[in-house]
């Protein structure tokens, strides 16, 4: 593979992406797994103070600028060396997740934030994204039943909040309807597992003739 493919797990809170995609990445074997905010030192001190319960404060402007900064220093040191090295670079969220909810469910826009991003990441977007569907209540039922799991600022935001988010992910499928595939997260975890896996092992058949 002389190019790395990049591709992106997103959805609301509760849907249960991060558990998917790393039994996506046990079974991949070679893929680089990482996520956002996060992934290297600087971007997860970032991500220390962006969801830090203490911080309530936080100006929504505020909160996107940090989620590009830590975006930024992520690509840079990790992802954008990865796939210069040819690797399947697997990343729970993206920019997608600045879109849907500081774009749309803080009310910043989606253009606004896309723009904020862009000087971030240069363009450099997923080849996939496989979005994780949830309704809200569902999702945060199961955050509230899994008390192993870390609850962050954007946990404590009330069922609006979580819904607009769901609304502001269902406008970017229709946005970018060929980069993103859709998944019924409701089902049972090896039920959603399979199809996520079927369909980057579908992806990565399509670029064979390249590599």
């Amino acid at each position: 593979m002389n190019n790395g493919i990049f591709i992106t797990f997103e959805g609301p809170d509760g849907a249960g992406k991060t558990t998917i995609i790393k039994m996506v990445a046990e079974q991949l074997g070679e893929a680089l797994l990482t996520r956002e905010p996060g992934g290297i030192d600087i971007a997860e001190q970032i991500r220390a103070v962006i969801l830090d319960k203490e911080n309530t404060a936080m100006d929504p402007r505020t909160e996107a600028l940090l989620y590009a900064a830590a975006r930024r220093q992520h690509l840079i040191e990790k992802v954008k060396p990865a796939l210069a090295e040819g690797k399947i670079v697997l990343c729970d969220r993206f920019v997608d997740s600045s879109l849907a909810y500081q774009g749309y469910a803080r009310g910043l826009g989606i253009d606004e934030v896309f723009t904020i991003n862009q000087f971030a990441i240069e363009d450099l977007m997923p080849e996939l994204t496989i979005y994780f569907d949830i309704e809200s209540e569902k999702g945060l039922k199961r955050i509230n039943k899994n008390k192993g799991r870390e609850i962050n600022r954007l946990d404590l935001e009330d069922l609006e909040f979580h819904q607009k988010v769901r609304e502001g992910y269902h406008l970017l499928i229709n946005r970018f309807p060929d980069r993103f595939r859709r998944i019924d997260a409701s089902k049972p975890v090896e039920d959603v597992f399979n199809e996520a896996l079927t369909i980057i092992e579908e992806t990565l058949a399509k670029r064979k003739p390249s590599m």
